[in-house]
């Protein structure tokens, strides 16, 4: 293979396109999203303005496509429980109830990160050569933290596994002030900080460099609707603290909009990753 000129794009240590020159003169370039959601990169055919898209393997297009349609399904699910519980807690008698139901939805959760982690660490590599998505055998786990996909979708996965202590602790009966803002308070911060960071890192892999704007890109406005989901979960987090004094809530209300908009959200993102597939 002759050595071909590489130019990268991205920040920090992270590259987010390639853009080289292949063999026979063409222009390949390899973008990180689309290569871990749909499986492909775009090629321009020498001294033309023609592109086309070049697609990994068939069995590495149907892995990808399941695990999108898991991801998506799973926070469209969970979303739309956990908006549910919202709104028991703030139209309900309260209980219980609400409780059981944004457990529920953190199951969905956790799958919903799992299978999106899963799509970055199976995400078909790069061939510089021929141009095209080279396959890979499935695998379960990776340690990639210089790979910005997978280090944005291990943040979310660990996010909704901190939401998970939050909920669980949340089923105790009889905690004091202290034992409620460690136990459920602040996994709950925690797990909107992972989301936020995690968000962040993927508006930086969809924009290739400084977050922007990009109306016309599908996973820009997933990332983007995703990203103010986890806003509006931190606003409700810190609504949620309990003041040790009086062993009230600071804003009950805006706790249970916040939880309830912010939900939408990733329902709203969840039915939009539906189409975002190979």
């Amino acid at each position: 293979m002759s050595n071909m000129q590489e130019t990268a794009e991205g920040a920090g240590p992270f590259t987010t396109r390639l853009t080289w020159i292949l063999e026979d003169g063409g222009t390949a370039v390899w973008e990180s999203r689309p290569a871990r959601k749909r499986g492909l990169l775009t090629v321009r055919t020498p001294g033309g303005p023609e592109q086309r898209s070049r697609r990994a393997d068939n069995e590495s297009i149907a892995r990808l496509r399941r695990l999108n349609h898991l991801a998506a399904g799973a926070f469209a699910v969970g979303g739309a429980l956990f908006a549910a519980g919202a709104g028991v807690a703030q139209f309900g008698s309260g209980g219980a109830t609400g409780v059981w139901i944004y457990f529920a939805g953190g199951l969905f959760f956790n799958t919903g990160g799992y299978a999106s982690l899963l799509q970055a660490i199976n995400a078909p590599r790069r061939d510089s050569a021929a141009g095209a998505p080279a396959a890979r055998s499935r695998r379960w786990w990776s340690y990639e933290p210089g790979r910005i996909d997978w280090l944005s979708t291990f943040l979310l996965f660990t996010g909704t596994l901190v939401f998970g202590i939050n909920l669980l602790s949340s089923l105790l009966q009889g905690l004091s002030t202290q034992q409620t803002n460690r136990l459920i308070w602040a996994p709950d911060m925690v797990g909107c900080i992972l989301f936020l960071i995690s968000g962040h890192l993927a508006l930086v892999e969809v924009c290739h460099g400084r977050p922007g704007v990009r109306r016309a890109d599908l996973g820009w406005w997933i990332v983007a609707v995703n990203q103010l989901g986890s806003v509006l979960f931190l606003v409700s987090a810190l609504a949620a603290f309990t003041r040790p004094v009086t062993g009230s809530v600071l804003n009950a209300d805006l706790a249970n909009w916040g939880t309830l908009a912010g939900a939408l959200c990733f329902l709203v993102g969840g039915v939009l990753q539906w189409f975002e597939h190979p």
